[in-house]
């Protein structure tokens, strides 16, 4: 027996407690030569006598007590192991590694993180900010559970990815502009301009809206962090495009203006989407994994 085995130890605390042998036998359902021969089996692991019989009860030796010790505390972090794994095997308790971008972290995660909150308090969400790209190699490499990718993306082996959310995207303008109730690439292209880096799908979308209608502005600045973006539009820098995502639960609200009364919200002409998935990998995934899924698929737009 190269390694200590917690049947073995196990049976050592229990003959102490009891006093005999026997008593640890009826006590584990075990029989008496099996209960001896654990005892010899960790005695000679150990190199030294464990136990000592005193006037009828067995008593452990000074090597004895000190491995009873120990015993003890490994047979309770074993027990509080499997009760961990138990209660996520149930849904009780978990860790769910999710990845988004700024966006979806910003104005669709909570909605989600709030209802899995409040059904099941026990679930750890971790969330990362990734771009799709990121997002599908985390989940075929096993270090994510669940990626919100933009659309569409090419099949990988192993990885679910399903349509979740059509989100238009809207002009964002200084409120002081005296810009058009519907903005076209040609108005917004000859303004300052407020744009997402060239390495994310909506930068891509963009450009696609604006070549369309044979215009290729550019930008003031480019970065990610769209609440970024949107405090730079407040304060007069330039415009900006970017989802309006407060449709909720299959509602769509594209009517809705912006928190921030520095800032006005137009539609586009010709209208322009962001398409959301959900990306998880193929099976049946861990109840907490199921649950933030069950929570992400309740804001999917009819």
């Amino acid at each position: 027996m190269r390694e200590l085995n917690l049947d073995r130890l196990r049976t050592l605390v229990a003959i102490v407690d009891l006093g005999s042998f026997a008593a640890a036998a009826r006590a584990l359902h075990l029989a008496p030569p099996t209960v001896s021969l654990h005892i010899s089996e960790l005695e000679s692991r150990i190199g030294a006598t464990l136990l000592l019989r005193q006037r009828g009860r067995v008593r452990p030796s000074g090597v004895g007590e000190t491995l009873v010790a120990r015993a003890r505390q490994l047979l309770a972090d074993a027990e509080q192991a499997l009760e961990e794994v138990k209660r996520q095997v149930q849904g009780l308790e978990g860790r769910v590694r999710l990845g988004a971008s700024t966006g979806a972290i910003a104005y669709l995660l909570p909605q989600a993180l709030e209802m899995v909150g409040q059904s099941h308090p026990g679930i750890d969400v971790q969330v990362m900010v990734l771009t799709s790209e990121e997002t599908l190699a985390r989940l075929s490499g096993g270090t994510l559970d669940i990626g919100l990718v933009a659309l569409p993306q090419a099949a990988v082996d192993g990885l679910s990815v399903k349509p979740w959310r059509r989100d238009p995207v809207m002009a964002f303008v200084p409120a002081g502009w005296n810009a058009p109730r519907t903005v076209t690439p040609q108005w917004l292209a000859a303004q300052p301009l407020i744009l997402n880096a060239p390495n994310t799908r909506l930068s891509r979308l963009t450009a696609e809206w604006f070549a369309a209608a044979g215009e290729h502005p550019a930008a003031r600045i480019q970065l990610n962090f769209n609440d970024a973006v949107k405090s730079l539009v407040a304060a007069g820098y330039g415009a900006t495009l970017l989802p309006h995502e407060v449709g909720q639960r299959g509602q769509q609200q594209t009517d809705v203006p912006p928190a921030d009364p520095r800032i006005a919200m137009r539609p586009l002409k010709p209208k322009l989407w962001r398409p959301l998935g959900i990306a998880h990998r193929t099976g049946q995934p861990e109840p907490a994994t199921q649950y933030m899924l069950d929570a992400l698929w309740a804001l999917r737009q009819a």
